[in-house]
């Protein structure tokens, strides 16, 4: 029954022409409590035993973590299975994504992957689970895809149908109500010479609060003000975003305060095919969070799923003893500290729409089945070759719980060069409760911070 479903949801593809209900009846509803789990994955494991039951994911930290404290790997015993390298590639060609069968001709031996066993630890709140059921009943696609309604809280398509449903489920993901953290990116020269730029990261989820209603929303998914603390060339820089729920009726709002001209201006541009600040070009910013913003410039088609080798618990690239040397190296990360597993996820290809400008010409998004972050993408330019893989390396976050990424990078496969982003392992540990309020992500509060 469920690989007929699979067969069938693989054919489904969806455009942007009328408008889509996309509620589904109680009774399919009603597989999130069994064959399904909360979040709409595969509960029981692959035949062969390769991939486990799902069986609750990771809810609590380990015995040797304090709140407050950066994450600790909760399985310092696990050793490598196997590593994929680009000498035995071909063997493991069914499990790996068209990008990581690149990474392997172009940049090994360096670039190699280290398989490990297979652990489900994508895990959120009771009551977010809640709200993945009740929407999976209500929430429908707005007009040609270019938002929701009738959801709230988490991915409002649990038991999507489409591409567009899927990709939802990734922007709208539960990322917690808010967070404070600060990380360093890079983009690393050819020969591995690279400068930190640093920045404070506040975000407010306006969209996944609890006892939140849509309508107190105001169509905003949330409020993200970030500070840049350095180099000092950069040091006072303010960007704030609001993202909004619909951004083609509304569209995101941002500004950006430079230091240097002591101005905050708004930013109309900051979206889709633009450079990502301080990414050398390397990243767009519709690439930010793998991948983020109005839908309406692709056709989305659902693929079906896989099982892939993918990054996934990657506490190793977290450690608060790993410093940002030891991670960059030329042409890629060092992975020896990387961890790839084998996990079902939802394949989504992304065309360009026919008049539409984009450096992208069509992408595909490889979305993990537990939590719905997008682990994997591949970006294609104009004449069909392959230009950019992203990968998403997450961690399963203690004090929420919430799975989420802990380091992000794109890598450029014409220019030799990637842009990483998440270098957070010198700073203090994520704050999932740093009590904002949503009024001091106004404009007015943004220009009185700038002027300290």
């Amino acid at each position: 029954m469920r690989s007929q479903f699979v067969v069938c949801i693989a054919v489904l593809s969806f455009g942007f022409s009328g408008h889509v209900l996309s509620g589904v009846s109680v009774i399919e509803a009603n597989r999130l409590k069994q064959d399904l789990t909360p979040v709409g994955a595969e509960r029981a494991g692959n035949e062969s035993g390769t991939i486990p039951e799902w069986t609750g994911g990771l809810t609590q930290g380990p015995a040797n973590w304090r709140e407050g404290e950066v994450e600790e790997n909760p399985f310092p015993q696990d050793e490598s299975l196997f590593v994929i390298t680009a000498d035995n590639a071909h063997q493991y060609k069914d499990r790996l994504s068209e990008g990581s069968l690149r990474m392997l001709s172009q940049y090994g031996p360096d670039y190699f992957m280290p398989v490990y066993q297979t652990r489900r630890t994508a895990a959120f709140p009771e009551h977010v689970y809640e709200k993945f059921y009740e929407n999976a009943l209500s929430a429908e696609l707005l007009d040609n895809g270019n938002g929701v309604r009738n959801t709230i809280m988490t991915s409002p398509f649990p038991i999507p149908t489409n591409g567009l449903e899927a990709i939802w489920n990734h922007i709208l993901r539960y990322r917690g109500e808010e967070v404070s953290f600060r990380s360093a990116s890079a983009t690393p020269q050819v020969d591995g010479s690279y400068n930190p730029v640093v920045n404070q990261y506040d975000y407010y989820f306006a969209y996944s609060r609890e006892n939140t209603e849509l309508a107190d929303i105001d169509n905003k998914i949330f409020y993200l003000k970030t500070d840049t603390i350095s180099p000092s060339t950069l040091a006072g820089t303010i960007t704030l975003v609001h993202e909004t729920l619909d951004q083609v009726r509304s569209p995101r709002l941002a500004w950006r305060y430079d230091s240097g001209s002591r101005r905050l201006r708004r930013s109309p541009n900051l979206a889709y095919e633009t450079d990502l600040p301080n990414s050398s070009s390397l990243r767009s910013v519709d690439q930010k969070d793998m991948y983020n913003g109005a839908p309406n410039q692709y056709d989305w088609e659902l693929k079906g799923k896989r099982e892939l080798f993918v990054p996934y618990n990657a506490y190793k690239l977290h450690d608060k003893s790993v410093r940002p040397d030891d991670v960059i190296r030329a042409g890629h990360i060092n992975q020896q500290l990387a961890r790839y597993e084998l996990h079902r996820v939802w394949v989504v290809e992304a065309k360009r729409r026919t008049g539409i400008k984009h450096i992208y010409d069509r992408r595909v998004f490889y979305i993990d089945e537990d939590s719905w972050q997008v682990l994997i993408s591949e970006e294609y330019d104009e004449d069909g070759n392959l230009w950019r893989v992203s990968e998403a390396h997450n961690i399963s976050y203690y004090q929420v719980p919430v799975f989420w990424t802990t380091m992000e990078m794109t890598y450029d496969l014409k220019a030799k060069r990637y842009y990483i982003d998440g270098l957070d392992n010198n700073f203090p540990a994520y704050d999932f409760d740093p009590g904002f309020r949503s009024n001091e992500f106004t404009a007015s509060s943004a220009r009185r911070a700038a002027r300290r």
